[in-house]
Order: C-alpha cells, then sequence, then structure tokens
C-alpha cells in the first residue's frame, strides 16, 4: 500500500464516462491506507475519477473529481469504512450518470439536502398552514382573517387531507365549484386565488411540481365586481346635497355627512377622524398611515395621507369642535366618547333623507368626486388620484404626488367646494375653468 501512495499533491486519475474502468484499489488496501505524519493527506486512486483521502490522525473519505466548465470539482461521497468500496463505487457511477445527464452532482445534493430540510407534512392543510404563518404579519387584519375562512371553509373540508402533490386541477375544479353554487362567484375567485398561493408556495418547499390552480382560472364563471352606488349627474347630485344640508338629525351625524361630499375620503376615514390629525388655521388633514387602507408595511412604514381643507370644510369642523372638542374623535357615537360612529350611521342617514343603497352611498361619494371632477372641472387625473389616494405604482410619482400635487389639489379641493356649493343653488351647470 505504501508503494501506491501518489506524490504529496497527487490527484485521481481523469474522469472518463466510460462505464468498463479497472478498479484499482482492494478492500484490504482501503483498511490498511495511511498517511505519513508529515504530510497533510494521501490519495489513494481507484478508477473513473474515485479516490481514497486519508489524513495524518486516520480518518478516511471517499471523493470524485470531476469537471464542469472546465473547472475542477470534488464531491464528498461518505467516510470509510462506513461507505464500503463498493458503496463508493455505487455512488460514483450514479453521480457520473447525473452529469452525464447535465446536472452538477454537487448542485442536486444541496437540492436534496433543502428538501429534507423541508417539514415532512405535504398535505394540503399543513403546507396552506405553514404559508398562512409566514404571511401573517405582512397582512391585515382584514385579509387574514378572509383568508384562513378561504381555506377552512372551502379548501380544507374537501381537500385539506390529500398530499398536495398528488391533487389534480378537476379536483380544485370541483370544490370551487361548490362555491359557484352558492352565488358567490366573487368569493370563488376569491378561493381560487387563496389556492394558487397555496400551490406556489408548495413548489417553492418542494412540495409539489406546479402550480394546478392555473389550470382552472378559464373554467370559473365571469365575475363582475358591483360598484358603490353614486351620483354622478350634477342636477340631481345639486339635489342631494341639498337634502344633506337639510338633515335634522345630531349635529355629529350632519357634520359627518356634509363633510363626506366634500371630502371624498374612505367611509372608515372620516368617521375615526381625529381632532389632532386637522390644523384647521393651515386648512389641513393629515391622516396617519396607519389609518389608510394600506399594506401592513404601508400603515407602518409609509407617510400620512394629506387632505386639504377648504374653506366649507373648516367652516364646518370649527362649528362642530364645541360639540366634540372635549373628545379625541371627532365624530364619536352616542354611547361611547371613546368610539367612533359606526358603520352604518352614516348610510342609515342617507337612507333617512331617502337615498338608499342604491341611490347613492357613502363610499360612493369617491367615484362621484372621480367622476365629475374630471368631467366637469376638467381636473387632470393624475392629481384626483392622489387625493383619493390611490397607489401609484411608479416611486418616483409617489414622490411626486407628496410635493408637487399637493398645490393642485389644494386648489381643486376648494374649486370642487365652490362646486358642489353651486350646484345646491341650482345655478347654471357651467363647468369652471382650471387655471
Amino acid at each position: 500500500v505504501q508503494a501506491r501512495f501518489s506524490s504529496e499533491n497527487a490527484v485521481c486519475c481523469t474522469p472518463t464516462t466510460d462505464r468498463s474502468y479497472t478498479p484499482m484499489l482492494t478492500d484490504a488496501q482501503c483498511r490498511n491506507a495511511v498517511c505519513p505524519p508529515e504530510r497533510k493527506q494521501a490519495r489513494f486512486p481507484d478508477s473513473g475519477g474515485m479516490y481514497l483521502q486519508v489524513s495524518p490522525a486516520g480518518s478516511k473519505r471517499w471523493f470524485l473529481k470531476y469537471r464542469v466548465d472546465g473547472k475542477e470539482k470534488q464531491l464528498a461521497m461518505g467516510s470509510y469504512p462506513d461507505v464500503s468500496l463498493t458503496a463508493a463505487r455505487k455512488a460514483r457511477d450514479a453521480a457520473k450518470l447525473k452529469k452525464a445527464a447535465g446536472t452538477d452532482p454537487i448542485q442536486a445534493r444541496k437540492i436534496e439536502k433543502l428538501k429534507s430540510t423541508t417539514p415532512a407534512a405535504n398535505t394540503f392543510k399543513a403546507t396552506a398552514l405553514e404559508w398562512y404563518a409566514m404571511k401573517l404579519d405582512s397582512w391585515s387584519s382584514h385579509y387574514a382573517i378572509r383568508e384562513k375562512r378561504n381555506l377552512e371553509k372551502d379548501l380544507f373540508p374537501f381537500l385539506g387531507d390529500r398530499n398536495i402533490a398528488d391533487i389534480e386541477a378537476i379536483e380544485l375544479l370541483a370544490v370551487v365549484r361548490r362555491v359557484e353554487e352558492r352565488g358567490a362567484l366573487d368569493v370563488a375567485h376569491r378561493v381560487q386565488t387563496t389556492a394558487g398561493q397555496v400551490w406556489r408556495y408548495a413548489v417553492a418547499t418542494a412540495r409539489a411540481t406546479r402550480d394546478v390552480s392555473a389550470d382552472i382560472r378559464g373554467a370559473l364563471k365571469p365575475h363582475h365586481g358591483k360598484h358603490f352606488a353614486a351620483i354622478t349627474d350634477p342636477a340631481k347630485l345639486g339635489e342631494l346635497i341639498r337634502v344633506i344640508r337639510g338633515y335634522q338629525g345630531g349635529p355629529i351625524v350632519r357634520a359627518a355627512l356634509q363633510l363626506a361630499p366634500l371630502l371624498f375620503q374612505r367611509p372608515g376615514e372620516l368617521r375615526a377622524a381625529a381632532w389632532a390629525e386637522f390644523d384647521l388655521d393651515a386648512a389641513l388633514w393629515t391622516i396617519p398611515a396607519a389609518r389608510m387602507k394600506r399594506s401592513v408595511d404601508g400603515k407602518r412604514n409609509g407617510d400620512p395621507h394629506l387632505v386639504p381643507l377648504s374653506t366649507q370644510a373648516v367652516e364646518i369642523l370649527r362649528k362642530l369642535h364645541p360639540i366634540t372638542g372635549h373628545s379625541a374623535l371627532c365624530f364619536y357615537g352616542e354611547r361611547s366618547h371613546d368610539r367612533p360612529i359606526s358603520d352604518n350611521t352614516l348610510r342609515a342617514a342617507l337612507l333617512t333623507l331617502g337615498y338608499g343603497p342604491d341611490a347613492q352611498s357613502v363610499h360612493g361619494f369617491r367615484a362621484t368626486a372621480r367622476t365629475l371632477l374630471a368631467e366637469e372641472l376638467n381636473i387632470d387625473p393624475l392629481v384626483i388620484e392622489a387625493q383619493l389616494a390611490h397607489a401609484v405604482k411608479d416611486a418616483n410619482g409617489r414622490a411626486y404626488n407628496r410635493t408637487q400635487y399637493l398645490k393642485h389639489r389644494t386648489v381643486m379641493m376648494q374649486q370642487w367646494a365652490d362646486y358642489l356649493d353651486k350646484l345646491a343653488k341650482g345655478a347654471d351647470l357651467i363647468p369652471f375653468k382650471v387655471a
């Protein structure tokens, strides 16, 4: 054996794809192989690029030397005698087959190791719960509740115990069609979307090879979302403004009802407005990012939304302040000064005035303003979108909206308030000229 030591930096023979190479080592030679103490290691070549590396301390390890794109690599194949000579040769042959098929054996081992670290529970339910837990911190509470409902009500009862890799598209389609049969077409599409996210996570974690939810998209019944009712006819809007100004209910609800079309922010943002958010002298309402309709990250790290106040809006708020100014909230409810008026309060007020949910919704004032500002006042749609707090995809666009658009929005909000006054008085409906 000593006679067969290679030089200090000796390497094994050149790799070959020829499976008929002649072995060079015997099991006895492997048992007796030693490395002189003055050397860092000794290599004992076998064949096909495989060699036994022995350290001065006596450890013995199998390696396979090969090249990929001209770069030399060594694949570790275990320690001797735990991995026998015969087993090492089988591992060598398997690695060389992978290389011949175009797969780097070392990269293939890394992938297998990653797969082995993936939790063993590969059922749809286990995969979905793991995905849900991973995403939870990035979701709003409303979105998290909806996703959990999609899973627990419409997916788990039928697919939960199945291995996700074995579920076929036709099975998922049958589950989604159960939702369609309830008449909940919008929910059916959301369930399909939820399932797709779970499947993509399964693919990423090596539980499945493909996302089968993509195969059923064209098989779902189309859903056409229902828009919030909104008056966009100037004459009819003028009638509504007159009716709102004649509302005989309590002063808190009356003020909120009057501000809804003037400011056209989301109902929840208006209802929960706090006095600390208003600078009436500067005619500006600063809505904290946490109260805006945004992602969790947007709520935590986003900029506040600025709402310029017209002179009419400032006047309404100044009249309200002696009534609710002692509280943190501008529009608190009857039962508690620490809680805002409910979602239904303004809806009920509109209904009392003869405007049901099919005629005009509180949220619909946003669509009313969006339409008439563009069509009647010729306002730049980008300025309107900025005031509506609609997301702008381009980062530079977002920065521009926060700076230059504020001046434009300040002018626009005053024009809008003056326009509503004009409609309420029944004046001629002549579009304003925007400077």
